[in-house]
C-alpha cells in the first residue's frame, strides 16, 4: 500500500510502500515452498522439513530476499496506480525496513512522462513540393532494366576495361611473407566497383586474359585487419577471363520481353506514371513530417534523459535484429565498421530524441482532442497485420495487446487532424533534362537511387584480405512516429 507520495525535482517521485505482515508470511510460505527442495536438513529427506525448523538452523531471514523480491513488484504496481504517476523507466527501489511482526517497507524512485504543452498544431502552414517526373528520370530507369536483363559474353581481342569483370586468381604477400585470406582462385571482381583497397582495380586494366602479373598496393590506415594497416603487399595475378555486359536494345522487343507492354513508347509511359505516384506519395510523406516537425517546435516540455537514452537503446536492439536476420552479430558488425558500442549508440541518437518528442506531442493532441478509435479502426489494423505478417488475426491478437493497437491508431488520426486543417501550398519543382548517355553510368544511377530514398543500408558481406574496409555511420530508417 501507499504511504506517502513526494516530489524529489521535476518528472521524479519518491513513493513510500509498505507490504504488511499478513501480505509478508504470505510471500515467506510462497518462498519456502519455491526453495524447500534445496535445502538438506539433518533427519530430514530433501523438501520434507518444516519451515520453522528451516528457519531454526538457517536464520529467520533465510526466505526473506525471495519473499521480498516475489512481492514487491506488485506492491509497487498497485502504489504507482495508486499514486497515478506514468512511469518511462524501472523505479529505483530501496528496502528500509523489515520484520515478520510489521511486513516491511520501501522506497521507489519513479521517473515519469513529463508534463506536455502542445500549441498552434491547426492550421499550420507548408509548402507541399512534388517533383515531376521527366525524361531523365525514365531514361534512367530504362537504363537499370537493361543492365538487369544485359548478357555476360567473353572478351575476345583486346585487354580489360574499367566495367570489365575479370576472373583471376591472386596470391598477397608482405616482403615475401604470404598473410591470411591474401589468397584465392577464380575470384570475379568488376573493374571499377571499389570492392577492393585502392590502387588494385586500376592496375587490373590493361591486361590480357592468360597474362600473369604483379599488382603494389598499400593496405589503407584504418583497415580492419591490425597486422595489415599502412603496410605495403604485393599481389602476384593470374588472369584468366575478361567479361563484358551486353546491353540489350532499347526497342519494342525489349519492352515485350521485360514487360506486359507491346511497345517502347508503352513501357515509358508506365514507367513516369509510376514514378509520379512514388513522387506524389513521397510529397505526401513530406508534408507530414513537416507538420510534425511544426508541432515539435511549438511543443514544451522537460523529458528525462532516459527516454531518450532508453528510445536510442531500442533502435540498437532493432539494428542488431536486422543483422541477424542478414546473417550477422553485431559483434562482427562492428568489427567490419571499426566502430565500438557507443559510436552506434551516438548514431541513432539524434533520431530517438526526434522519435520521442513526437510521440509526446502527439499524445498530448490525442488527449486534448479526446481521440478514441473505434472498434472498427481497431479491428481494421489488426487484420491488416494478419495479411503482413500471413497469421490469423486472432493469433495477432494474442501477441499485440489492443491498447498498443489503440495507442498507435489514435496517433494516427492526430496527424490526420494536424494535416487536414493545414494550410498546405503546392508547389512544382523544375524536372531533369534526359541525359544523352545511352545508359546511367554506376554513379550516376547511386545518385539517382539517392534522389528518390534509397535503401535501407545491409549488413556488408564478409571481405577476403584484398578487399578494403571503410568505417561508416550507421543508417536507420526507423519511423519518426514510431
Amino acid at each position: 500500500m501507499l504511504v506517502a507520495k513526494n516530489s524529489v525535482e521535476t518528472n521524479k517521485f519518491e513513493l513510500e510502500i509498505k507490504v504488511d505482515a499478513a501480505g509478508f508470511e504470505e510471500a515467506l510460505q510462497k518462498a519456502y515452498l519455491q526453495n524447500k527442495n534445496k535445502i538438506q536438513v539433518p533427519g530430514f529427506r530433501k523438501g520434507k522439513a518444516p519451515r520453522k525448523l528451516i528457519e531454526k538452523m538457517y536464520g529467520v531471514e533465510v526466505f526473506y530476499e525471495d519473499a521480498i523480491n516475489n512481492s514487491y513488484p506488485a506492491a509497487l504496481e498497485e502504489a504507482v496506480k495508486e499514486a497515478e504517476l506514468e512511469l518511462v523507466d524501472r523505479p529505483e527501489v530501496e528496502i528500509t525496513a523489515v520484520n515478520k511482526e510489521d511486513g516491511y517497507t520501501f522506497k521507489a524512485v519513479c521517473i515519469v512522462k513529463p508534463e506536455v504543452e502542445v500549441s498552434d498544431y491547426k492550421g499550420i502552414k507548408v509548402t507541399k513540393t512534388v517533383n515531376p517526373v521527366g525524361d531523365a528520370e525514365v531514361s534512367a530507369e530504362l537504363g537499370r532494366m537493361q543492365e538487369r536483363n544485359a548478357r555476360t559474353i567473353t572478351v575476345e581481342g583486346r585487354s580489360a576495361e574499367m566495367g570489365d569483370t575479370v576472373v583471376f586468381d591472386f596470391d598477397g604477400s608482405l616482403d615475401g611473407v604470404p598473410f591470411d585470406g591474401g589468397k584465392a582462385e577464380d575470384f570475379s571482381l568488376e573493374l571499377g566497383s571499389g570492392q577492393f583497397i585502392p590502387g588494385f582495380e586500376e592496375q587490373m586494366v590493361s591486361h590480357n586474359a592468360g597474362e600473369e602479373f604483379d599488382v603494389n598496393v598499400t593496405f589503407p590506415e584504418d583497415y580492419h585487419a591490425e597486422e595489415l594497416k599502412g603496410k605495403p603487399a604485393v599481389f602476384k595475378i593470374k588472369l584468366h577471363e575478361i567479361k563484358s555486359k551486353e546491353l540489350p536494345e532499347l526497342d519494342d522487343e525489349f519492352a515485350k520481353d521485360v514487360s506486359e507492354f507491346d511497345t517502347l513508347d508503352a513501357l515509358k509511359a508506365d514507367i513516369k506514371a509510376k514514378a509520379e505516384e512514388r513522387n506524389k506519395k513521397a510529397a505526401d510523406e513530406q508534408v507530414e513530417n513537416d507538420l510534425v516537425d511544426a508541432v515539435v517546435a511549438n511543443m514544451k516540455a522537460e523529458i528525462p534523459e532516459v527516454m531518450f537514452e532508453n528510445r536510442t537503446q531500442e533502435a540498437v536492439n532493432e539494428f542488431a535484429y536486422r543483422l541477424q536476420s542478414q546473417g550477422m552479430s553485431l559483434d562482427l558488425y562492428l568489427q567490419y565498421t571499426g566502430m565500438d558500442v557507443d559510436a552506434l549508440k551516438e548514431s541513432f541518437r539524434a533520431q530517438s530524441e526526434k522519435q520521442v518528442k513526437i510521440r509526446l506531442a502527439l499524445e498530448k493532441i490525442v488527449e486534448l482532442e479526446n481521440i478514441v478509435p473505434s472498434e472498427d479502426d481497431i479491428n481494421e489494423q489488426y487484420k491488416k497485420m494478419a495479411e503482413q505478417y500471413n497469421m490469423e488475426a486472432d493469433k495477432i491478437k494474442e501477441i499485440v495487446p489492443s491498447d498498443d493497437i489503440v495507442k498507435d491508431l489514435a496517433m494516427n488520426k492526430a496527424i490526420d487532424l494536424i494535416r487536414d486543417s493545414a494550410v498546405i501550398t503546392e508547389k512544382k519543382a523544375t524536372a531533369k533534362k534526359a541525359s544523352s548517355k545511352k545508359t546511367a553510368s554506376k554513379k550516376a544511377e547511386a545518385k539517382d537511387e539517392a534522389a528518390e530514398g534509397g535503401e535501407e543500408k545491409k549488413a556488408p558481406a564478409k571481405k577476403t584480405a584484398a578487399k578494403k574496409s571503410t568505417a561508416k555511420k550507421t543508417e536507420t530508417k526507423a519511423e519518426d512516429a514510431e
